[in-house]
């Protein structure tokens, strides 16, 4: 198998692959389009290209292959359920309204050709349908009565019928019995999937939902992959793949299938800049990050892929790209004393684009490239404008650039890159031993070292127990992290846990953005260290603070964050934290995992 095969076989079927409506359900390769707008006549808008908080829209439970699809939504008085099913080929969607506005509102459906797909689309004998390069033909079949309304602004073969009462939407003709009793089944189906996950069944839920319903069909690059956001994707002309957030995408797809892990961790791979490391961002029309790359996390999720499904050609194929990456950390980002911090370099943008000219070669772009863009343990750092680096000994990325190097040593022996295994533990030797010279006796944490002044930077954040992937920290050292901050409600523990910033720091009361919130990809880092240093209690205790955090907002709303307030744990406190970011998916991927390892299980 080689990723170009995996992309062909599995670009096929009907989903939701495209991204700007949740409503929209399509057939690959063809990129045939059945897509639904509602009609309230009480607003003078055609309700389309639906997303989550849209007309309070709501998603419920829902399998990773479109085989059972489910949501809610407000059209004026009328609560609208969305459900469908693909069956042998084909597609079947139940409309069902219920409450009662002063019209009925109408559904409009209509046919379309999506990303330049070869084929024609009609309006005949009063239907609609589509005709394509390999001659077959399709036919959208539905039993709604025809309704009068003739303004829905389509620009495709439409049909309009009333919504006084359930709708099937059809590839094959069918009775609403006979698709309700299609959606009980795979309904059916769904809820005991996620009931197998015990007490952690609402955070699989949530978890497989968002992720699910982020994963999208990518034209460009003719891929399935799963951007952080559908209004992400749309606010960056197409498509967006940011480098963690992607890694971790590929880690909680394998609970859907192998193939959707790899298509994402091949999707971010393959975004590798001609300098050779994995860009902050990579979207449409080859725009990246050429001056910054992000967490350097790419290894430790292909191992954790490997170690679950045993692909050794995924690492084969993988693995060049993340040791030169690896070595482009090395080379780019390492102080003489051989710790490492962030940076931005300055280049000449290949087409002009905004999205690459914005903060590239400053403190900005620096505090980018950490992931964390406005943590306050970076306010007033200095920054080197010749070596365009941070001059701030960071200890979040010298822990994973540690475990960076242990990972690819193990998927060095996987790939049989033999000759760069003593190359990497020479890099882990050297750097467990600069990881070191941040312990900070007095206050009883590795700390970030300012690199001019010498002096130690007191402002603490979960990156500091990244200090953890070292093999070099000794159990007292262990003990003073979770008693003095770990567990401490005044620094970083409490019942929601993990604040972006110690609860002590002037700046946690901001709760903006990495100034104070909760953040479910530091969550997850803290936990993979804590893995690694043996620390069992500590583990526990968090992935039960993550599954309350992500369960609070799934429960009330259907939300799954960006980030979350390090009061309450609410998502909605803040304009700027995305209502449905897959990443916060990984809060449940932490209880599910640990629940897993307290049954002796692994994953």
């Amino acid at each position: 198998m080689t990723y170009d095969e995996l992309r062909k076989q599995t670009n096929r079927g009907w989903n939701t692959w495209y991204s700007r409506s949740m409503t929209a359900h399509v057939l690959l390769p063809c990129g045939f389009c059945v897509w639904l707008g509602f009609k309230d006549f009480g607003n003078t808008a055609l309700i389309r290209n639906l997303k989550v908080g849209d007309h309070g829209l709501k998603p419920g439970s829902r399998t990773w292959d479109g085989s059972y699809t489910s949501l809610t939504f407000k059209a004026g008085g009328t609560d609208i359920t969305v459900e469908s099913t693909a069956q042998n080929g084909e597609q079947y969607i139940l409309v069902t309204p219920s409450g009662k506005s002063v019209r009925d509102p109408a559904l409009v459906i209509g046919a379309a050709l999506l990303w330049g797909k070869p084929g024609t689309v009609f309006q005949r004998d009063g239907t609609i349908g589509g005709t394509f390069e390999d001659g077959k033909t399709i036919v959208i079949h539905t039993t709604g009565n025809r309704d009068a309304y003739v303004y829905p602004d389509a620009l495709c073969p439409y049909l309009a019928v009333t919504l006084d009462r359930p709708v099937v939407v059809s590839t094959v003709p069918a009775t609403v019995d006979e698709v309700r009793a299609m959606l009980d089944r795979e309904k059916e189906k769904a809820l005991a999937g996620e009931a197998a996950y015990g007490e952690n069944a609402g955070a699989y839920q949530a978890m497989r939902s968002c992720l699910a319903w982020d994963t999208i069909y990518e034209p460009e690059h003719d891929r399935i992959c799963s951007p952080v956001s559908r209004a992400w994707s749309e606010g960056w002309g197409g498509y967006v793949l940011f480098d963690w957030d992607t890694y971790f995408a590929a880690l909680m797809s394998q609970f859907g299938s192998p193939e959707l892990a790899y298509l994402n961790a091949f999707a971010i791979t393959n975004e590798v800049t001609e300098d050779g490391f994995v860009p902050n961002f990579g979207s449409s029309d080859d725009n990246k990050s050429r001056d910054r790359s992000q967490p350097p996390v790419g290894s430790l999720v292909v191992l954790r892929l490997w170690e679950r499904f045993r692909d050794d050609w995924v690492v084969k194929e993988l693995f060049p790209t993340l040791y030169r990456w690896n070595t482009w950390f090395r080379e780019h980002r390492t102080l003489p004393d051989g710790t490492l911090c962030w940076g931005s370099e300055k280049y000449k943008p290949r087409n002009g684009s905004h999205f690459e000219l914005n903060s590239v070669g400053d403190l900005q772009g620096a505090k980018f490239e950490s992931g964390l863009d406005n943590s306050p343990m970076y306010d007033g750092a200095a920054f080197d404008p010749e070596r365009q680096i941070m001059l701030l000994s960071d200890v979040g990325l010298t822990g994973l650039y540690i475990e960076d190097c242990r990972c690819l040593i193990r998927l060095a022996e996987i790939a049989g890159e033999t000759d760069a295994i003593p190359v990497l533990k020479e890099r882990l030797e050297e750097t467990e031993r600069a990881m070191a010279t941040l312990w900070n006796p007095e206050t009883g944490i590795y700390e970030n070292r300012d690199a001019v002044t010498g002096q130690f930077s007191h402002r603490i954040s979960p990156t500091n127990l990244y200090s953890l992937f070292s093999q070099d920290v000794t159990p007292e050292q262990k003990k003073s992290m979770s008693e003095r901050y770990l567990r401490n409600p005044d620094e970083l523990g409490g019942p929601f846990m993990l604040p972006s910033i110690s609860r002590s720091d002037p700046a946690f009361p901001d709760q903006d953005y990495w100034r104070g919130r909760i953040w479910a990809p530091m969550n997850y880092l803290v936990y993979e260290a804590l893995t690694e240093a043996g620390m069992e209690d500590e583990m526990r205790l968090l992935a039960e603070s993550s599954r309350r955090v992500l369960l609070k907002e799934w429960e009330e709303h259907g939300h799954v964050h960006e980030n979350y307030s390090g009061y309450d744990g609410e998502g909605c406190d803040k304009p700027n934290s995305n209502n449905f970011y897959h990443w916060g998916g990984l809060l449940g991927y932490i209880a599910i995992r640990q629940k897993a390892r307290d049954e002796g299980k692994s994953l």
